[in-house]
């Protein structure tokens, strides 16, 4: 056998191996389903009463231990948000008590919130946070939809690698699995004390314990109280949270893309006559 054609088999061998072996050693791992988000089209945008419903969920339930400390009350009411008027988010800044401070007697206070503070943190300092959560600190939510992913696997892995193809919703997908993910965990599984079986977690001990279950948030819109509804709903705010202009972004890309094209065509007949006489 030629080196050429050795080269090749051998090639070919690891190819093979690649895309049948290697996958069966991560067999335990749980890829999230994949959803669909109206945000995830070229001329996506946000549904601004998914979003205001996933406020909702994250300040009846996970406000409790997660912050939200890069978003300001302020930002409720932007363009691309959730579409509150800036008295709404100046009445909800206002249910928040802000610490401050000092005073004119050297001493810190608290006062309502304001449209320019920021979400508070449910814990003063870490050192506390891991006092109440079992040695945990539970991370910070404002850009968790983009700090979150996952690998899609072949060939989808393919197009991720191609600039406009990308698949840019692994994290809000993470999000909405992870909080389905909760359950008993299978038979001869060691699981670490004081966690929880989640079947989409790293590893699948995670510290958090199941957050949501159904009817736990009122919605006041008519739209079920479920789980899966509570899910979407606090992960599309939380990608709207990692990216607030994505609105703006898309708009703004889509006008570029359309000026260039523009823009190609009019050289390309530019050039055709300048040099049409030219032989």
């Amino acid at each position: 056998m030629s080196n050429k054609l050795r080269t090749l088999a051998v090639a070919l061998g690891a190819a093979y191996v690649a895309l049948t072996v290697i996958p069966a050693f991560g067999a335990e791992s749980v890829d999230p389903p994949r959803q669909k988000w109206g945000f995830a089209k070229i001329t996506g945008t946000f549904d601004r009463a998914q979003l205001q419903r996933g406020l909702k969920v994250y300040r009846e339930v996970c406000q409790a231990c997660h912050g939200l400390s890069y978003v300001s009350f302020g930002n409720l009411a932007q363009p691309g948000g959730p579409g509150f008027s800036a008295a709404q988010a100046k009445a909800i800044a206002e249910e928040y008590k802000i610490k401050d401070g000092p005073n004119d007697q050297g001493e810190m206070f608290e006062r309502p919130g304001r449209p320019a503070d920021h979400f508070p943190s449910p814990f003063a300092n870490d050192a506390l946070a891991r006092l109440s959560n079992n040695g945990t600190v539970p991370p910070d939510l404002s850009l968790i939809a983009k700090a979150r992913t996952y690998e899609r696997g072949f060939p989808w892995f393919v197009f991720d690698m191609l600039p406009g193809l990308q698949y840019q919703e692994h994290g809000v997908d993470y999000l909405v699995a992870l909080l389905h993910g909760y359950e008993d965990a299978p038979q001869g599984f060691q699981l670490p004390q004081g966690s929880n079986y989640n079947k989409y977690f790293p590893g699948h001990a995670i510290a958090m314990p199941k957050p949501l279950n159904d009817g736990q948030v009122e919605y006041t819109d008519g739209t079920p109280a479920t789980i899966d509804n509570y899910s979407k709903d606090v992960a599309a705010f939380l990608m709207w949270t990692a990216e607030p202009h994505l609105e703006a972004r898309k708009r703004v890309g889509l006008q570029v893309i359309l000026f260039l094209i523009f823009f190609a065509g009019l050289l390309y007949f530019t050039k055709k006559r300048v040099w049409s006489k030219v032989h």
